[in-house]
């Protein structure tokens, strides 16, 4: 099968990032592809007093933090707090880091910011945004020994999921009398349209058709389920239905059993091309 001759042939339905690691997403209508992810994605990570990171794991209502982007700054918003405004090119102090296994060097935001996070989460917090001169790699391993930097991401620098796989979910929930849920419990950066339910499982590379030629995203690793898809996005408050679900089904021989929902991807080609929602997307099937 060619090149030309895709097995699948798909479309960007829907772009997200996340400037602020475990806070909510900013869906958009394009962003620019880097080597690490989409731009600005997991840019910036809450800390505690230890330099260890928080997510929604301990910190649930970090779900409720809304980031907006502009040209030039970062608002942050949470219910009962003042909007929290912080220059995209603005750092302070040198500080280091730890998020997982890596020790990363980073910059402190600053006692405002601090001070926010903490009012908001109930406990000793910084802001911290990631040093684009380190380059964190994601695990040679499922790379296939490909350097793929990343930021603050838990490991890989895009994740791809799409529309089929959210309404198989949903069409499960629903039969066993649950509701809905949207595709903002999964964090996804890249869904597609187009496929069948985890179709992304089982893709080699997507080449998509840019304005400035093909950019090329290689799926390399399942993407192994906390408990955060049990929260609820809108509220912060946590209902184990999906994570039971998904656990009838979706357990991945390749994780040892572990739950998976979406691919995580690398970036082999198209480092400071456009992504745009309704750019098409052709990939073959891997056989392995």
């Amino acid at each position: 099968m060619s090149q030309a001759d895709p097995d699948v042939t798909a479309t960007i339905a829907a772009l997200v990032v996340y400037p602020v690691k475990s806070c909510a997403g900013v869906p958009v209508n394009e962003a620019v592809l880097t080597e690490a992810g989409l731009d600005l994605d997991r840019a910036w990570m809450v800390v505690d007093a230890q330099g260890e990171f928080v997510s929604q794991r301990e910190l649930p209502r970090m779900a409720l933090i809304r980031p907006q982007l502009r040209t030039f700054e970062i608002i942050l918003r949470a219910p009962g707090m003042l909007a929290l405004h912080l220059a995209i090119d603005a750092v302070e102090q040198p500080v280091r880091v730890r998020v997982w296994d890596d020790e990363v060097p980073a910059y402190d935001m600053g006692a405002v910011a601090a001070q926010w996070f903490s009012d908001f989460l109930g406990q000793p917090l910084r802001l911290v945004r990631f040093d684009p001169a380190h380059r964190r790699l994601s695990s040679l391993k499922w790379t296939g020994g490909i350097e793929a930097p990343n930021q603050f991401s838990d490991g890989f620098p895009v994740l791809v999921t799409s529309e089929a796989s959210l309404h198989d979910l949903n069409g499960r929930l629903q039969a066993t009398g649950h509701h809905r849920v949207e595709m903002d419990r999964f964090r996804p950066n890249l869904v597609l349209s187009g496929v069948q339910a985890h179709d992304e499982d089982r893709l080699e590379v997507l080449r998509i058709a840019t304005e400035a030629g093909v950019a090329e995203l290689k799926p390399v690793k399942p993407c192994a389920r906390c408990p955060i898809p049990n929260i609820d996005p809108a509220t912060a408050e946590s209902e184990p239905a999906v994570g039971n679900i998904l656990q009838a089904y979706r357990r991945d021989s390749r994780l040892n059993g572990a739950v998976t929902f979406g691919m995580n991807a690398i970036v082999l080609k198209g480092d400071g091309q456009l992504l745009r929602v309704g750019q098409s997307v052709g990939a073959n099937f891997r056989f392995d």
